[in-house]
């Protein structure tokens, strides 16, 4: 990896064990993702921003190594101070936006620009986005402290494909809780004509019209919701399988600020 001065500032640091197991999910299940890494020819993920300590990029590599056993993960963090020795197979260093030199086939930068102005996100993103392989992405996201409340946009080298909420079916009272999560990109567009402010609106309409399910529990109740939804014409991806997690994938188009 080349030394040199990373780019960006330290944040908070803020992590703990299995704080980004959606996330984990989501990635190992997603198509777009494991179609990515199993053609490859040697996968290199990166893990921007692990915090004070490493045990979410140890987790996401364990989680993606039962797509690709031989999967290389790099953690990066800006503060020396936080920097590890290597351990499980996943090699720790320095580094910040511009990756170290290395131009991985996937990156995760979560609750990274967060602490960020609204106006550094494209400037990051162009940064991230010009490290990538061919065919690589990246997944930029913000949770809670614990975990329960996630939300991400996953990149190209074009741009943003799509935007993810996720959350613990039992930690929310209705789907725009999860507003106080969005991505450093959407979280000040939460407002009467943005598209964003649209559709968490129009979730929580819907799962209101599904609360004669409630009694079979909020799961059960969300995949009515996200019926309803697709029967309002919201574009949702599919979900090939039933998952633990309440999850809404749509195209970045369909919430991507107005101006």
């Amino acid at each position: 990896m080349r030394e040199g001065k990373p780019v960006g500032v330290i944040t908070r640091g803020t992590t703990g064990i299995n704080r980004l197991r959606r996330s984990d999910r989501w990635l190992v299940h997603s198509p777009d993702v494991t179609r990515m890494l199993r053609d490859a020819p040697a996968p290199l993920v990166v893990d921007l921003g692990y915090g004070a300590m490493p045990v979410t990029t140890l987790e996401m590599a364990a989680r993606l190594r039962t797509v690709r056993p031989d999967i290389r993960v790099v953690g990066l963090e800006i503060d020396p101070a936080r920097v590890v020795e290597g351990r499980d197979g996943v090699t720790f260093a320095r580094g910040g936006f511009e990756l170290a030199g290395l131009r991985p086939t996937l990156i995760r930068a979560f609750n990274v620009l967060r602490q960020y102005p609204e106006d550094a996100v494209d400037d990051a993103w162009g940064r991230l986005r010009s490290r990538l392989a061919p065919g690589g992405l990246i997944v930029d996201g913000t949770c809670d402290e614990l975990g329960r409340r996630c939300a991400w946009v996953l990149l190209d080298r074009d741009g943003p494909r799509s935007l993810t909420l996720a959350w613990d079916p039992f930690d929310v009272d209705r789907p725009s809780d999860i507003a106080e999560r969005l991505p450093k990109a959407l979280i000040h567009r939460n407002i009467a004509g943005e598209r964003i402010h649209d559709l968490l609106v129009t979730a929580d309409r819907a799962w209101a019209t599904a609360a004669g399910l409630a009694p079979f529990g909020p799961r059960i109740r969300w995949r009515e919701t996200l019926r309803l939804l697709s029967d309002l014409g919201v574009p949702l991806t599919p979900q090939r399988r039933r998952i633990r997690d309440c999850v809404l994938t749509v195209p970045w188009s369909y919430v991507a600020p107005s101006r």
